[in-house]
This record gives C-alpha cells, structure tokens and sequence, in this order.
C-alpha cells in the first residue's frame, strides 16, 4: 500500500507552480497540443509532479492525436486512482494519483492493445526522469 502524501492547501499554493496548482489541485487541464510532454520521446519514468510516484513508463507513451500525452498503462495499477467524473456534461473516468490525489487528466476505453486504454495525462501534472543506465 502507498504512503499517502498529505498537504494544506497553504502548503499546496507554495510548492506547486499557479498553473500547476489550477490543473492538480483544482481539476483543471492543459489546452490540447500545448504540454511539455505531449510530443516528447525520450525513455524514462513519468513520476507525479506533486509527490514524486512513479506513474507511467516510455515504454507504454504513444501518439493518440488527442493533444495530450497518452500512455496504454499505468507502471503500477494502485499508483492511479479511478473515479467517474461527470463535470461538463460528458461521462468520463477521472484519473488521480492514488499517493496524494494530484488530478492527472482522464482514462478512456479508445486505446491501443494490450490493455485498450488510454490514460490522457497534463504534462503540468507529470514530471519526467531519464531511464538510468549503468
């Protein structure tokens, strides 16, 4: 089981940047095709930007044309927490970071094999870390 990662929003505001804080505290989003992330293939760890868990490999990043940047699979399934959300007027499944409830952007069932999921991700809510090699 994860350690959960506790903070006040006070502590929130200080440590997360105001567009950060919009997107992980707040549960807002990136505009499409504008995220760091969204067109970057190195190898490496994709980690939450507010508490450092470890979330989605390279090895499972693909382009899904949706303007954010996608992943089949999360590194450990527990590391993402799921919830409908129904904000909008649409049906979606809200993915949050199952350490410190940092919002990360939402899973859909349009992906590629193996798993036919696509976890669209802010990049504001990820943080990415170079495959180490030895």
């Amino acid at each position: 089981m994860t350690d959960k990662f506790t903070k006040s929003d006070a502590e929130w505001r200080t440590m997360l940047t105001p567009e950060q804080y919009t997107v992980i505290r707040k549960k807002g989003t990136e505009r499409a095709f504008t995220g760091k992330y969204y067109d970057f293939n190195e190898d490496g760890i994709y980690k939450c930007a507010a508490c450092g868990q470890p979330l989605f490999d390279s090895e499972t990043k693909y382009h899904s044309g949706s303007g954010w940047p996608s992943f089949y699979a999360p590194i450990v399934p527990e590391h993402i927490q799921a919830t409908k959300d129904f904000s909008f007027l649409m049906i979606r499944t809200e993915i949050t970071c199952s350490r410190c409830g940092a919002h990360l952007g939402h899973v859909f069932d349009d992906g590629p094999q193996p798993t036919g999921l696509r976890y669209c991700i802010n990049s504001i809510s990820i943080n990415f870390e170079p495959r180490q090699t030895e």
